[in-house]
């Protein structure tokens, strides 16, 4: 797949601020909400650790962390339940203006309050460190300045801890205030004075022009002891913090039109990274809704195999070959080299640290985003059969091969074991790239990834002389090939369908000519880029498929998908429509939040749906804009 991806973004970046009125009560009111205690998913800022992340939002709190990793369960979660999530809250105690925006060039974010009588601020970081004790420790750093006039602040820190099903203990220690769970400890410092009752920390403090505060959150266990963060402190982890984040993005070579989208979503993709073992979750959350009510709510904080050519392609194109070959280090051990052989499907995701165990449970007692249930940790969608990931896998191991580093004869081995698999089962009916729970079928976009698998593994066979059954492999590819055509093919919609034999329209087509599988100027190609484009195009966004079409087993709709908008606008490129996919990228950057992070989805009215922020968009926007980009000279 991505031999055809180039992902990118637009001239928005950290100079690009999100606004919101808030009031002494800390919460944002967005109009047209159905529930005031709720932000908005877009109104949020990413920082982290390369082990985890807090969600930040425009009103300065935190409403989702998880430690000590990404799927580790939650401390606040307010995002998922307003009263029982538990939140870290930190802001003007008067009414204020907010914008929220990165340091320039880094995962640093800061959020501002504009009182009537003065200005402030907080920068919100977690220091990454290479050393394993301090990674431990996932400090989480909230630093408050007053830059003009005089501010009055408050702080509530609110932990829930277990998805906030457990319950915890407060004590003091040494001037801080430790937060204990059966399964975790925290600790709070502060550089003003702090109140307590049995579960909750809480301050209000006044700062005048050029005073700051600092508030510190830090795991501790038996290996990691309790430590203050005074002033000087906190300033010398903000200009390391910041010095990390540059020094990393001065190894892109991206110097195209749209350098400051490129970028952030390159930061946003490192944020996503768990730095142990390499692994990219697709993305930092749970069960943020598709649809406002309905109950496509998933947890994505898993690394899902189909993401491999994705990312391996968008990180050797911008550069960052380091992260390319730990990726690809997970991919080999954990997922090639299986231990029951290639007798069985490859699991289509894994944990962070490679668990192949995910099971899908719902958390009643939580009530969801604006009241969005079911809220559920674990992903059942592990267990599915879906063959497209065998492309995705194989293609990634094909990239890394020609532009990073040699594959090993051993990792051949593993590769040839995966492609005869293929070459044996690739006609199953299976769950398909959606991962529908409607039941299995002959879905095209499997059958494609199929015959990438087949081809990308030929391929590397050729140019590196390596021992292959060329032959059957080569009599598999050419079959899926004319299948494709045939069955695969609508002479009613004059358009390649969603699975064989039937007229539904699926954008996941769209990769065909990504994937060099057709001409992108194939008259059957451009005949169905047109189908699509009149019946899942809204506005430069794109749907997957129509749900009432082709029924998924869920109820309720959904927005428009990001990384398939993306994938229009690449697909209009490689048609030599440049100015149409121009307009249409310049429209989907429009749609970025207010420090360009996408969600999953976008709905009707442009808000952003789903899990945030998710890899898979951003390293499609990365694709789009780099391919755009060379084709506008």
């Amino acid at each position: 797949m991505a031999t055809t991806f180039d992902h990118g973004a637009s001239d928005q970046g950290a100079s690009d601020q999100g606004a919101s009125d808030q009031g002494a009560s800390g919460r944002r009111v967005a109009s047209g909400d159905s529930d005031s205690r709720y932000l908005p998913i877009a109104e949020h800022g990413l920082i982290g650790d390369l082990r985890t992340v807090a969600l930040v939002g425009t009103d300065g709190t935190i409403d989702w962390y998880c430690c000590p990793t990404f799927d580790s369960p939650s401390v606040f979660a307010s995002i998922l339940d307003a009263d029982r999530g538990g939140a870290f809250e930190l802001a003007a105690a008067v009414p204020a203006k907010t914008k929220q925006f990165y340091f320039p060039d880094t995962n640093v974010l800061i959020t501002r309050f504009f009182t009537g009588d003065g200005v402030g601020e907080i920068q919100d970081f977690m220091p990454v460190t290479v050393d394993t004790g301090e990674a431990d420790r996932h400090r989480l750093i909230r630093r408050v300045l007053c830059v003009r006039g005089e501010i009055p602040f408050r702080a509530r820190v609110a932990p829930r801890f277990g998805y906030g099903a457990q319950r915890h203990e407060l004590s003091r220690c040494e001037g801080q205030v430790v937060f204990s769970s059966p399964d975790l400890t925290l600790a709070l410092t502060a550089t003003v004075p702090v109140t307590c009752d049995d579960r909750d920390a809480r301050a209000a403090f006044t700062l005048q022009e050029g005073e700051s505060a600092v508030f510190a959150l830090d795991r501790v266990h038996e290996d990691v002891e309790p430590r203050g963060c005074p002033h000087a402190e906190a300033e010398d982890a903000f200009a390391a913090t910041v010095g990390f984040w540059r020094r990393w993005l001065s190894a892109s070579r991206y110097r195209g039109r749209w350098r400051e989208m490129v970028h952030r979503s390159a930061l946003t993709l490192k944020l996503l990274t768990y730095a142990p073992t390499g692994a990219i979750v697709a993305a930092p959350t749970t069960s943020l809704p598709e649809q406002l009510g309905g109950e496509r709510n998933w947890d994505y904080r898993y690394l899902w195999v189909r993401d491999a050519a994705f990312a391996v392609y968008a990180l050797l194109r911008l550069g960052f070959t380091g992260e390319a070959e730990a990726f690809m280090d997970f991919l080999t051990r954990r997922v090639c080299r299986r231990e029951d052989g290639p007798s069985g499907p490859l699991q289509i995701m894994y944990g962070i640290d490679g668990r192949t165990e995910l099971p899908e449970r719902e958390l009643t007692h939580l009530e969801g985003h604006q009241g969005s249930a079911p809220v559920r940790v674990g992903n059942a969608a592990a267990d599915q059969l879906q063959l497209d990931i065998y492309g995705a896998l194989i293609d990634s191991v094909y990239l890394y091969d020609k532009w990073g580093r040699p594959i090993s004869s051993e990792h051949w081995d593993d590769v040839c074991a995966l492609v005869d698999w293929v070459c044996a089962h690739w006609n199953q009916p299976d769950e398909g790239v959606w991962e529908t729970r409607g039941g299995r079928k002959n879905f095209l976009y499997s059958r494609l990834m199929c015959w990438v698998a087949i081809e990308r593994a030929m391929r590397t066979a050729r140019r590196r002389g390596l021992p292959a059954d060329i032959p059957r492999w080569r009599d598999t590819r050419d079959t899926i090939y004319r299948e494709l055509m045939r069955r695969g093919w609508s002479p009613k919609r004059q358009a390649f369908v969603q699975h064989e034999d039937d007229d539904v329209l699926d954008a996941a087509v769209l990769m065909m000519p990504l994937v060099k599988f057709i001409s992108p100027t194939d008259p059957k190609w451009l005949s169905t880029l047109d189908a699509l484009t009149a019946d899942l195009v809204s506005d430069s966004l794109v749907y997957r498929y129509d749900p009432e079409a082709s029924p998924d087993g869920l109820r309720g709709e959904e927005g428009t998908f990001s990384i398939c908008s993306f994938w229009y606008v690449e697909a209009l490129v490689r048609a030599d429509r440049v100015e149409e996919a121009r307009l249409a990228f310049e429209k989907m950057l429009t749609y970025a939040n207010h420090v360009g992070l996408y969600a999953e989805e976008i709905g009707q009215n442009g808000e952003q749906q789903g899990n945030f922020p998710q890899a898979f968009t951003h390293l499609a926007l990365i694709s789009a804009a780099f391919n755009l980009d060379r084709a506008l000279g």
